[in-house]
């Protein structure tokens, strides 16, 4: 065992580990208006996602990756609608804490009441001018109950194993107890020689106030091997600001973010890894889309190609996609510059489907790594 924190350089081999990735995190129900506001809406679609399980299912079914996520549901109608989404996409429920609804006294139980309750949102796209928006119910979900000592980390990461753990900035705020929780968990994984990535993520619906936010990611940040976060979640979350203007164009925001990341990793040496994807959204229909990793150790900026005007369908979960794609090339032996290659690819693909989990294969990915490095244009397949 170790307390040193792993570079993405040393993530253990598969054939010694269980899990290639656990997530630790939140996972909501939500419900799809498509073109009408949720307030008028009278059909809705329903999918499963979360900004740290996300990661989980985009490993499983894109890169046929064995996953698990860490998380706790009532066990309910809807959180079995939850699970069998999570079995769908190839992800192991097995780690997941069940709150019976017996109402029997012990840790895991709650009544048929909806006292404790699954979380659901509501999130409607946006169209044009119009922003996308999202309506949380969360105050009373099983996940905020979590605590430090729930999970078996001695059996997880040492008697199972696990590759990469990753975790982030939405789970860390959502309840007083989340943030000791994740800080045990990456703690346990350092021990055990497990790859820690983690979204900063800031939601100012989770954590209005930021100062609690950098108080915990900078407990949080010097645990880590791969820090994902864009300038705003930098400041937000951490507490170092870009000199950027808003709405700069990403040559010019490149340069300011460089200066960035190169203060975080001076503060925070244990960081093998900084990155982020960069959206330059024209409206809610169309971007630019643009990633960027910088590999600590190297002082080497890796760069992926920028896409221009890409219409897309969902923008929810493009952030966790692109880190999935990241951490699916490392675990599959790949370099830092394929590595932003495919979480650029795989983040931009999923917003163009609907819902926040991937619905894209590895090979949709490749093909799209390919086009876009050769300035390509897009073929129909028949």
């Amino acid at each position: 065992m170790t307390n040193k924190v792993v570079t993405y350089r040393d993530i253990k081999p598969a054939a010694s580990c269980r899990y290639d990735g656990v997530s630790l995190g939140e996972v909501m129900l939500r419900f799809h208006p498509g073109d009408v506001p949720t307030a008028r809406a009278q059909a809705f679609r329903v999918f499963q996602g979360g900004g740290e399980t996300n990661v989980a299912c985009g490993l499983s079914y894109t890169f046929g990756l064995r996953t698990a996520v860490l998380t706790a549901l009532v066990d309910d109608e809807v959180g079995r609608n939850i699970l069998n989404q999570l079995r769908a996409a190839g992800v192991d429920p097995s780690q997941v804490i069940l709150f019976n609804t017996r109402n029997d006294g012990s840790r895991f139980s709650t009544d048929a009441k909806g006292t404790l309750m699954n979380g659901v949102n509501f999130t409607y796209n946006g169209r044009g001018v119009i922003p996308s928006d999202t309506c949380y119910y969360r105050a009373h979900s099983a996940v905020r109950e979590l605590r430090a000592g729930d999970f078996d980390w001695e059996g997880l990461f040492s008697g199972q194993g696990v590759r990469v753990l990753n975790t982030g900035g939405i789970f860390t705020l959502i309840s007083p107890t989340s943030a000791d929780l994740a800080i045990e968990a990456v703690q346990a994984a350092n021990r055990h020689g497990t790859f820690v990535a983690a979204d900063l993520n800031y939601r100012s619906k989770v954590q209005p106030d930021k100062r609690v936010a950098r108080r915990i990611n900078r407990q949080i940040a010097p645990q880590i091997g791969f820090l994902v976060g864009n300038d705003s979640d930098m400041s937000d979350a951490l507490g170092y600001d870009t000199s950027v203007a808003k709405g700069a164009p990403f040559p010019e925001w490149l340069e300011a973010y460089r200066e960035t990341v190169r203060n975080v990793a001076r503060d925070f040496p244990n960081l093998s890894l900084i990155g982020t994807q960069w959206r330059g959204a024209t409206n809610a229909d169309l971007i630019d889309w643009g990633a960027v990793l910088y590999d600590t150790s190297a002082d080497a900026f890796h760069i992926a190609p920028l896409r221009r005007d890409v219409p897309i369908v969902d923008r929810t979960g493009g952030g966790d996609s692109f880190t999935s794609g990241v951490l699916a090339a490392l675990l599959k032996g790949e370099d830092a510059a394929t590595a932003v290659a495919w979480g650029a690819a795989h983040g931009m693909l999923v917003q163009e489907t609907p819902g926040d989990i991937t619905m894209i294969t590895e090979k949709h990915v490749q093909a799209e790594v390919k086009r876009a490095q050769s300035g390509g244009g897009v073929k129909a397949v028949r």
